[in-house]
């Protein structure tokens, strides 16, 4: 099993560079890039009366050109410059980004908090709620509750995380039929601004934020943790979506399959309780298929978050990677891909080895 995993290890590097080239490539060629820009902003400067660069509309100098093309390896062969990038990145450098004009390592760090806060609250909460209620369906098999649950489980999983997060944004936020909830963000503008903790009881000034109609006291700590709160709510939601009718289904069919085992039949004969038999010795079998997604909980902070993010308006990794996208900041777009890639990879590796160590009767050969 040992020799297995080291080969897994192995096959992250080609299927790293594999990935990556591919992006880059598709990047090198589609239009609308760095000297597309550069010319873009040459012709906006022109026709708002600003200084001519160049001679002809949208003409550039042919030194800036060839600094510009040498600042982005655009003079080089599209493979010699992969090999010029992916240099930079065994170095930890991930680039500096056009738009922004910061490193792109500073860009990542400074929002990669939020995608983690969102990713990992909707992944715990897809399984807190998933496994119980696929415990209840698979007992109540057949029942009209099974029907029902099922039901609403795939309308909402056949809907897009951020389609629903549109709807609830209409029903839920805005004022439009219900004002419970904020249009968008991680936290409101005021969130610095409420205070650490209570001056005085005696003379307890009210504190007015974007919760709208609600006033708070000045509570401190509660009041940050429940402006947090406010904020969480909508997106979270969308972000279990994804996994909540996977999980659901996967832990009751397998519910039902270690039921049909001699082994618990073997436990009924026994006279056993069937509490004790269920919870006991058929739950733990069952468990082994959703554990073994939990190595995936190191890449769920990019799963589905990149239009989540946009629609909620949250500054985030995935707001960073769909905005440089649609900008074409090539320095972004690949540091967001490749940590966002090596993430998958080795969550991948995780999710086999937490089942062989779960599962006993795996063994890879």
């Amino acid at each position: 099993m040992t020799a297995y995993f080291v080969r897994r290890f192995l096959l992250v590097v080609p299927t790293f560079i594999g990935v990556t080239l591919i992006a880059y490539t598709i990047m090198r060629y589609v239009p609308g890039g760095p000297l597309d820009q550069l010319k873009m902003q040459a012709r906006a400067a022109q026709a708002e009366g600003g200084a001519s660069i160049g001679g002809e509309a949208g003409a550039i100098p042919e030194e800036a050109l060839e600094a510009a093309k040498k600042a982005f390896h655009l003079d080089k062969h599209v493979v010699v410059a992969y090999v010029y990038w992916l240099g930079d990145l065994v170095t930890g450098n991930l680039g500096e980004s056009y738009f922004f004009q910061e490193p792109v390592g500073k860009l990542v760090v400074e929002r990669f908090p939020i995608s983690i806060f969102f990713g990992l609250t909707g992944f715990v909460l897809a399984y807190l709620i998933s496994v119980p209620l696929g415990i209840v369906k698979a007992l109540k098999h057949g029942t009209s509750f099974d029907f029902f649950s099922s039901a609403t489980i795939f309308i909402g999983y056949s809907i897009p995380g951020w389609a629903i997060g549109t709807l609830l944004l209409v029903f839920f936020a805005g004022g439009e039929f219900y004002d419970w909830f904020p249009l968008g963000g991680f936290r409101s503008t005021s969130y610095f601004e409420l205070p650490e903790f209570v001056q005085s009881w005696e003379d307890p000034a009210d504190v007015e934020d974007d919760f709208g109609r609600f006033r708070w006291n000045r509570l401190g700590y509660l009041s940050k943790v429940a402006d947090q709160l406010w904020h969480t709510v909508l997106p979270v939601f969308c972000y279990m979506m994804g996994s909540f009718a996977t999980l659901t289904i996967l832990m009751k069919n397998s519910l039902m399959e270690n039921i049909g085992q001699d082994y618990v039949r073997t436990a009924f004969a026994k006279g056993l309780h069937p509490r004790r038999v269920i919870f006991l010795h058929v739950l733990r079998n069952s468990l082994i298929p959703l554990a073994t997604g939990l190595g995936r909980a190191l890449s769920i902070v990019m799963a589905g978050s990149y239009l989540i993010e946009l629609v909620f308006n949250i500054d985030g990794l995935g707001m960073l990677g769909f905005n440089s996208i649609v900008r074409r900041d090539y320095a972004v777009v690949m540091g967001v891909l490749a940590i966002n890639t090596m993430l998958t990879l080795v969550g991948n590796i995780l999710s086999d080895v937490l089942y062989a160590l779960i599962d006993p009767r795996i063994r890879f050969q």
